[in-house]
């Protein structure tokens, strides 16, 4: 028995998927310590868009601790964050003409809206946050309530009110009588009316499901109207990962509160924040939301090394010309068996098999071939594809073709 299953809690899930110990890891690439190698579709849940162990970020922070930079700052102002914002607000903000704060929050992306909940709450004195259905937005209790899925809610032990889920519209068609419906029922009272509308534009771990663009423009448009805040979490599909650096930048919405993490770390090590208006952000009072982790140095270095990627198009380019890639090579899975579907945007790609038990055998499958990859949606039916934004071609390429083999493999077994 390992030590993991010795002592480690009985809560881990993702090992138990991937039984092996990993020793080390660059760019798309782990070895476990038996010495074999695993392409990495996963990538951390979109925490690594830059690859492991990015030597550029890893060459950035080394110099950074040998110099004895300041590690930890609680909010304190240290040169390493002023580097950050400032290369944020020169790289991302100032181009888009958005006039956003940064709050650091706690570590993960459940703080970060936590914080934009209660935010909120605050600005509009209601109570009511409208989510959507198979949203995930983190674990703790607040951010736990505008999750949608059953199993991580019922774990709370509590009820999780002053949320409800709404439909998630997909399809552009139905778009319009969908936000009629929404506007008839948070239209009748002043009561009535949410503080927010927090919603993903694409639900990543709900199964990779695309938003639809009139839907999200229509829906910032009714948040407006009824003084409600529009939230959008952008924390496991921003930074690069659909071929700009927000998801939504193809899109006419102007959120109040955008919710980051994940990839604005860098490589690997936690960072979360919000990107405020600041007329909201002004309702904060001094240290009313905190956090012993909100100053993240060894994030912010690394951090500002990944928005360096954004001073020109190179790797929006490499995302755009990737995407092709594997969109090509799934074309042909998908023409092989009607039941498969594929949908994404940019390197964020959901190959649904309708089916969990399908879905699994393909993973453990592809993990005996040597590729990580996870499944997601509803019943673990959805296999999702992150590799990281600066996989190497001949490693993208050969992912695939073990997800293709595994794919046919598993099919033919099922016909």
């Amino acid at each position: 028995m390992s030590i993991f299953e010795q002592r480690e809690s009985a809560i881990r899930a993702y090992s138990r998927v991937y039984p092996v110990t990993f020793a080390s890891a660059a760019n798309a690439r782990q070895t476990d310590t038996d010495g074999r190698e695993y392409i990495d579709f996963f990538a951390g849940a979109g925490v690594l868009n830059f690859g492991h162990n990015n030597p550029l970020m890893k060459n950035a922070v080394i110099d950074y601790l040998q110099r004895d930079g300041v590690v930890h700052s609680l909010d304190m102002q240290t040169q390493a964050k002023a580097e950050f914002i400032e290369t944020f607000s020169k790289t991302i903000l100032a181009p888009r003409d958005m006039p956003h704060r940064l709050q650091f929050t706690g570590p993960t992306g459940t703080n970060a809206v936590e914080a934009a909940m209660k935010l909120a709450r605050r600005v509009t004195g209601r109570n009511t946050i409208v989510a959507f259905q198979q949203a995930f937005h983190g674990m703790t209790l607040g951010a736990l309530a505008a999750t949608a899925n059953p199993y991580f809610r019922n774990a709370a032990g509590v009820p999780l009110a002053h949320v409800c889920h709404e439909p998630f519209c997909v399809d552009a068609a139905e778009a319009e009588q969908n936000i009629s419906a929404l506007r008839d029922r948070y239209s009748r009272s002043a009561e009535r009316a949410p503080a927010a509308f927090m919603v993903e534009t694409i639900q990543a771990e709900g199964g990779v499901n695309i938003a639809a663009k009139s839907w999200l423009e229509q829906l910032a448009k009714l948040a407006a109207e009824l003084g409600a805040l529009f939230i959008v979490d952008d924390i496991q599909v921003g930074c690069g990962r659909t071929g700009s650096y927000f998801s939504f930048d193809d899109i006419d919405i102007a959120p109040d509160i955008i919710c980051l993490a994940k990839g604005v770390g860098g490589m690997g090590t936690p960072l979360a924040f919000n990107l405020v208006r600041p007329e909201c952000d002004e309702r904060w009072s001094p240290g009313e939301h905190t956090g012993t982790f909100r100053g993240q140095n060894l994030s912010f270095i690394a951090g500002k090394v990944g928005l360096e990627y954004f001073a020109d198009n190179e790797l929006m380019q490499a995302v755009a010309d990737k995407t092709r890639l594997m969109q090509e090579m799934l074309e042909p899975l998908l023409a092989e068996d009607s039941s498969l579907s594929l949908r994404g945007k940019g390197m964020i790609m959901g190959l649904d098999f309708g089916d969990g038990t399908r879905a699994g055998s393909v993973v453990k499958q592809c993990f005996e071939k040597g590729l990580i990859v996870a499944s997601c949606g509803i019943g673990g039916s959805v296999i999702k594809l992150i590799p990281p934004l600066t996989i190497p071609n001949e490693d993208l390429i050969a992912g695939l073709n073990i997800l293709c083999e595994a794919a046919r493999t598993v099919m033919e077994e099922a016909a």
